[in-house]
């Protein structure tokens, strides 16, 4: 499970203290009287594989602070969930969110007010860059109205193209092509987003339009000549249902090629694509970026019309380009950033500004004891490194988003996002989860180990963090025997219990019921997300209560563990390699122990035993138990 990505940082060490049990208020639901119990671990240092398998047991941090909550005694019990990024697919909500950025770039969406959202403000610096992706589009200047002229001369197009797939349809009807005296379905053309174009089979952006119509007709014929005296003219001339152009790719073809013979549409060309009518720009001035000048009309419009809608267009040209930056920097304080989380707590989570100071700011998202690792060029480590990092979202030179997150050497593990109120119609939340899962499809060319998404903590009781489960398939960690679960096979444990050993279920084969409801289940965790979807992280609180060790077996609140449903599947353990740091040593605590007499012996042994039970035989012998 190790990877030795950080071996040429060998002298790099894992030093720890243990901080025993924490009791706070719940900060996910803050009912009354809710309480939240977690083992704590105060950090000096980090190494990121170390991380890496603590994250893989449960565990999480708050900068320095590193915490993992005791499932069976917290109120709302935490799973940590992942995402594979090469199994990831985008669903249609997700997509539309690729497609709001992309019209928001373009200048061609509607927004209350889009007179702000038009201001350049003036360009900041921005230093410690190591990845800088630029992202341009043409900006309008036009106003409000101007774009709707423009929207609503488009949806006129596709009328006009679902007009001319119609009547190509009724000639096939009258040549006896398609069977005399049924109902064909009217065709539908839509536009095509800017995300889907590059989803698309052909992977082109001249990509504009596309009817389904082929998959419709293909249907209904099929459907017609189920009646017998059709199947037995079939059977007889030794066709199938292809050859005799019954299936959407044929319909599609003849479709195209009768379209392209009887339209005169000079700037689009049109293709038959796998069973759909695509229509391609073929002219200079049809733009790539989607925003689509029109040039064609329908048939019963006169020349005149034709020319007024040419001189209208040019009367509006595009307008300035606008950018999107997206930099990944190593963690570290930026005034402007703390002024944007500032704003984004204060209106966003209803914090009071008393609460939102520099220093607590500085704890939760800026410090980190994380042990950065250079990039290498042996295929382990890629061009940024590993470590703690802020991805920066800037427009046209303003930082409307920081996203806080940690790489390593198995995963990106996303920690926060703070966002600009102003730019809450973008879904900003939504959209740096499609980049971060897409940062980590492209970094696999640089290190082979790097293949997961994080997102934190799952919580099913919790509606603010469901969203986390749209991202399909995701996996939750079974808090007993940490094995990744499915989520689908989670979900109707949850839905009748908090906490669950998962990977007791983990065995249940897939059966019709559960895949039928994958989709559904997941359009049902889209709807929760709604305004939600940046929900991650809480800091943790500065008069969170600290737990005796000692004394937690009387404590009402705190009753030993039920019988199967501990919180780790560890027994204590030989104590005899624990790793302990004591005045600057580092020695393995058989080493250790003649030092100790028998009540100081007894004392730590309870205490690194413990420790041992909460992060794992292996961790405690490889990371240092401080002692001071």
């Amino acid at each position: 499970m190790r990877n030795e990505a950080s071996s040429s940082n060998s002298r790099e060490e894992s030093v720890v203290v243990d901080c025993g049990r924490r009791r706070s208020s719940c900060g996910y639901c803050k009912s009354s009287g809710r309480t939240s119990v977690s083992h704590g671990l105060w950090a000096h240092s980090i190494a990121v594989n170390d991380y890496q398998d603590l994250l893989d047991c449960g565990w999480r941090r708050s900068g320095c602070f590193l915490y993992k909550p005791e499932m069976e005694r917290t109120c709302c019990p935490s799973y940590t969930i992942r995402l594979k990024a090469s199994d990831f697919g985008p669903s249609k909500e997700q997509l539309r969110v690729y497609g709001r950025m992309q019209r928001f770039l373009d200048g061609t969406l509607e927004v209350r007010k889009p007179s702000e959202l038009a201001e350049n403000p003036n360009t900041s610096t921005h230093r410690g860059s190591s990845v800088c992706h630029a992202v341009s589009s043409s900006a309008a200047n036009e106003s409000f109205a101007c774009v709707k002229k423009e929207e609503n001369k488009a949806e006129e197009f596709m009328h006009h193209l679902s007009d001319l797939i119609d009547k190509v349809v009724h000639t096939y009807v009258g040549s006896g092509e398609f069977p005399f005296g049924i109902q064909l379905p009217k065709a539908a053309v839509k536009k095509v987003s800017h995300a889907k174009r590059k989803l698309s089979v052909e992977g082109t952006e001249d990509l504009l339009y596309s009817s389904n119509i082929a998959f419709q007709i293909a249907a209904t014929l099929r459907r017609t000549c189920s009646a017998e005296k059709d199947v037995q003219r079939l059977r007889l001339s030794g066709h199938s249902a292809e050859e005799n152009g019954l299936c959407p790719k044929s319909v599609a073809e003849k479709l195209a090629c009768s379209l392209n013979q009887l339209a005169n549409i000079s700037s689009l060309s049109i293709r038959a694509c796998n069973g759909h009518v695509n229509f391609y720009s073929a002219a200079k001035n049809v733009s790539s970026g989607g925003d689509v000048q029109i040039v064609a009309q329908p048939e019963e419009s006169g020349s005149g019309s034709k020319s007024s809608c040419k001189k209208k267009s040019s009367e509006h040209p595009p307008g300035k380009k606008r950018k999107l930056e997206i930099r990944l920097k190593k963690s570290s304080f930026d005034p402007e950033e703390y002024a944007l989380y500032r704003r984004y707590q204060i209106k966003v989570h209803n914090d009071t500004p008393d609460r939102v100071t520099e220093s607590s700011y500085r704890r939760f998202l800026v410090d980190t004891p994380l042990l950065f690792v250079s990039p290498s060029a042996d295929g382990m480590v890629p061009p940024c490194g590993f470590g703690s990092f802020h991805q920066q979202y800037i427009i046209d030179g303003k930082l409307v988003a920081v996203g806080v997150i940690d790489i390593l050497p198995g995963c990106l593990s996303s920690k926060y996002l703070f966002w600009d109120p102003d730019y809450a119609f973008l879904s900003l939340g939504k959209y740096s989860a499609l980049q971060e899962i897409g940062w980590v499809k492209e970094n696999q060319a640089y290190s082979a180990g790097l293949q997961y998404y994080y997102m934190g903590y799952y919580i099913h009781s919790c509606s603010k963090m469901r969203y986390k489960a749209a991202y399909y398939p995701s996996e939750l960690l079974c808090p007993l025997r940490y094995r990744w679960v499915p989520f689908h096979i989670a979900r109707p444990l949850l839905d009748k219990k908090k906490y669950v050993i998962l990977s007791d279920f983990a065995s249940l084969q897939d059966g019709e019921s559960t895949q039928s409801c994958i989709p559904e289940s997941v359009m049902e965790l889209q709807r929760d997300d709604i305004g939600l979807e940046d929900s991650n992280d809480v800091p943790i609180d500065d008069d969170e209560e600290m737990i005796d060790i000692e004394s937690e077996s009387s404590d009402d609140e705190l009753d030993p563990e039920p019988s199967g449903l501990g919180s780790t599947a560890i027994e204590d353990g030989n104590l005899t390699n624990v790793l302990v740091g004591l005045r600057g040593s580092r020695l393995r605590y058989k080493d250790l122990q003649p030092a100790f007499g028998p009540t100081e012996r007894n004392y730590l042994e309870m205490q690194l035993h413990n420790y041992q039970r909460v992060v794992g035989l292996e961790l405690s012998e490889r990371m240092v138990y401080s002692l001071g």
